[in-house]
């Protein structure tokens, strides 16, 4: 049966390849972002800046709602700014409070609705230069967690907690063959996420596959956050 679906931030990346594997499943998909994203099938398309505009009316039932947009301000504790940690808790925090707080009816209405946000692998396991978004998605693990209770049984809601992904938000860490290496290394899995992966388990989680599932926060991150290779 075809189902509505929310995309914040489908245009790119992880948002984009959830679009695209939904759609592929005949599904339909509301795709927010600043950018018209290229993707073929059943998309409505909404230009919007989550934090500055007005987000746009949606009326249809909403089986499940993904908020994409985030940050990676990798910066020594020392040299961050208020501005800094202001910017990353604005686009990772109250961007996605404004969109559930938005959308919250259309979920209830479909009497089975799931919610899938995104934390990092930075919060659980501690990482240099990460301070600034470690506490925005600290923040975001915790609003999973008090969502879930808030909005159960009607309204699933759930985390997923990625390391480096090759996307365009990651590019400037991924400059290079031996930036990748490097990255891949540090990973018992010997390399680095791709969009795909994000958004098979994104998938995973919206769906009836996941109906006893809610509250969680699921490490995506190549063993990175559990295992330790001699």
């Amino acid at each position: 049966m075809k189902q509505q679906y929310i995309i914040v931030g489908g245009s790119r990346g992880i948002g984009k390849a959830t679009a695209e594997l939904l759609i592929k499943e005949g599904h339909h998909v509301h795709i927010i972002a600043r950018n018209m994203p290229e993707l073929e099938g059943d998309f409505d398309f909404y230009s919007c800046d989550v934090l500055n505009d007005v987000l746009p009316s949606i009326s249809a039932k909403i089986n499940g709602l993904v908020y994409c947009p985030g940050s990676i301000n990798l910066k020594p504790f020392k040299s961050l700014k208020e501005k800094d940690f202001q910017a990353d808790f604005e686009i990772n925090v109250l961007g996605a409070v404004k969109v559930l707080q938005a959308y919250a009816k259309g979920l209830q209405a479909s009497s089975e609705g799931s919610v899938v946000l995104y934390s990092t692998v930075a919060v659980q396991t501690g990482m240099a230069f990460h301070a600034s978004v470690s506490i925005a998605k600290g923040a975001i693990e915790g609003l999973v967690r008090s969502l879930a209770a808030e909005w159960s049984p009607n309204i699933r809601v759930n985390g997923i907690a990625p390391s480096i992904t090759e996307t365009d938000l990651a590019a400037r860490l991924l400059r290079n063959d031996k930036q990748v290496a490097a990255a891949e290394e540090r990973h018992p899995l010997a390399r680095i996420g791709q969009p795909l992966d994000a958004a098979q388990l994104t998938v995973f989680l919206l769906q009836n596959t996941s109906s006893w599932m809610t509250g969680q926060i699921i490490a995506l991150d190549g063993g990175m956050s559990a295992i330790r290779k001699l």
